[in-house]
């Protein structure tokens, strides 16, 4: 199977988390409306209300979703995974998925904990990375340490879904091990695997000026039809700009202001929520060939796995763990 045929049978995961993080964004915003409107109309204090409303609905989502959206995420990669390394998909790829990663964590927690170990990993290797560029920069490695570390932070969450994929990949070892080896396997083969750096910086600077500028115009013409609300809220704003002695609050006493910025706010949201369901599993499913490939005929050696404990303290402890 090619990449653009594992893409196009794996799109169900997409489909169903759009789905759910749509719903998550209209929850979160309905929240907010209902928390303004009640605020408003009981003690004139629509802000406080509208920030009050969408914590509350922050909140709900993120409980919610850490039960339920995990799936869709990790069912993918395993599906990925799977159309990678077999050259097939089976007929019902969301419930071969969702059984896959069942079968792999068997709870939610254990997912979320190798889940968090393999980024804790992956950050700990990309600071060493970046601190050598700061160190390279000199004068100007302030500068040079945060564009570097930009970069590697976008790389290290491909790595970190890459990892996943070859947990699922390496049924014969536990998670614990798998992870392990993933983690070597990127140290090994950082080169073959930094080839896709202009897929993933393309791609994904195109979809933010195409999609995010797309949502930001629908969301401007949907605050030009709550002025009313708009002029409330830039009006609670003066009056708190009022006691700012730093000026910042100025810019948003002006209600044209801040329909400039929700829309921002807004289409940046959106393009998020696109780019991480649709876009982002399109380059996904390339790097993590890459990754796969690079280590299926690789034998990772003790030394391997000792060189890298000086390199990530994680790392270090969960080997010291799965050697116990």
């Amino acid at each position: 199977m090619d990449n653009k045929e594992i893409y196009r049978k794996t799109l169900t995961f997409s489909l169903r988390r759009l789905a759910w993080d749509m719903m998550s964004f209209i929850v979160i915003i309905i929240a907010g409306a209902a928390g303004f409107f009640l605020a408003e109309k009981l003690a004139s204090a629509g802000l406080v209300g509208l920030a009050i409303g969408v914590v509350i609905g922050i909140i709900a989502v993120a409980i919610a979703s850490h039960f339920v959206s995990y799936v869709f995420k990790a069912g993918q990669i395993a599906m990925m995974t799977k159309g990678i390394t077999d050259g097939k998909l089976p007929d019902d790829v969301y419930a071969e998925g969702k059984q896959i990663v069942k079968e792999r964590f068997l709870t939610v927690a254990a997912y979320y904990a190798i889940t968090s170990v393999i980024k804790g990993i992956f950050s700990e290797i990309g600071r060493g990375i970046t601190a050598v560029g700061q160190a390279v920069g000199g004068d100007n490695g302030g500068a040079v340490g945060g564009t570097i570390s930009s970069i590697i932070q976008t790389i290290v969450n491909y790595l970190c879904d890459c990892c996943l994929g070859w947990v699922f990949y390496r049924k014969d070892k536990s998670a614990t091990k798998a992870t392990l080896e993933g983690g070597v396997l990127f140290f090994k083969h950082g080169k073959t695997l930094a080839k896709n750096l202009g897929r993933i910086f393309g791609i994904s600077i195109l979809s933010f000026v195409v999609i995010g500028g797309v949502f930001f115009g629908i969301f401007y013409l949907i605050t030009l039809a709550f002025p009313g609300a708009f002029e409330t809220l830039a009006n609670e704003f003066s009056n708190m700009a009022m006691s700012d002695e730093s000026g910042k609050l100025t810019i948003l006493g002006n209600a044209q202001n801040l329909q400039l910025i929700i829309s921002g706010i807004g289409g940046v949201v959106m393009w998020g929520i696109i780019h991480s369901t649709f876009v982002r599993p399109f380059i996904l499913v390339g790097v993590l060939r890459n990754f796969i490939e690079s280590g299926k005929n690789e034998t990772i050696s003790e030394t391997d796995l000792e060189e890298l404990d000086s390199k990530s303290k994680k790392f270090k402890k969960l080997r010291a763990e799965a050697n116990a």
